[in-house]
């Protein structure tokens, strides 16, 4: 079992520091189309496998999702700020522990995929209302100590939207390959 396949089914995250028009078009296109995407994924699967681990000792499918709405909703409002203040300091938090939050564990997850598709809805009208010089606004991140600039939470989030779409998509791998 390769656990850094399990871990990271697309590959670890690489930043580009020159993002071009190309770029930003195509993470676009990534974060607008993740929710369905992940509809998809959990469409006709049983809930036996969504309240499984996509790795060993990891987050169930059902954690994957809630910690999607939770870190996707935390960043939409961070680019917010990130665009409408003057390098504001961001409130980092725990996801290790919301996930083991009794409502990140809740295997009802359509609450969080309603957030995920409104979200996204809401994330995408701002990005696209971004003029090219606006992708340099940042915030602060204590955790990182840097400021972090809305180019490079765009591709983080897209790529972090296909990471976790993967790791549930992994339950309906398992459902064929049996």
């Amino acid at each position: 079992m390769d656990i850094e396949k399990l871990r990271f089914p697309i590959g670890r995250f690489l930043l580009k520091s020159e993002i071009s028009d190309a770029d930003i078009d195509s993470c676009l296109i990534s974060l607008s189309d993740m929710p369905n995407k992940l509809q998809l994924a959990i469409d006709n699967v049983e809930d036996e496998l969504l309240q499984s681990s996509y790795k060993p000792e990891g987050w169930t499918r059902n954690q994957v999702i809630n910690h999607l709405a939770d870190s996707h909703l935390n960043s939409y409002s961070r680019c917010k700020m990130a665009y409408t203040e003057n390098f504001p300091h961001i409130k980092p938090y725990d996801e290790k522990v919301w996930a083991l939050l009794e409502d990140a564990e809740d295997v009802n997850i359509g609450a969080s995929m309603d957030i995920l598709h409104g979200v996204h809805y809401r994330w995408n009208r701002f990005w696209d209302s971004l003029d090219r010089k606006d992708f340099e606004k940042m915030y602060f991140h204590p955790e990182l100590d840097r400021g972090v600039p809305l180019s490079e939470v765009l591709q983080y989030f897209a790529w972090h939207g296909e990471h976790h779409t993967e790791h549930v998509k992994s339950a309906w791998k398992i459902e064929v390959a049996s």
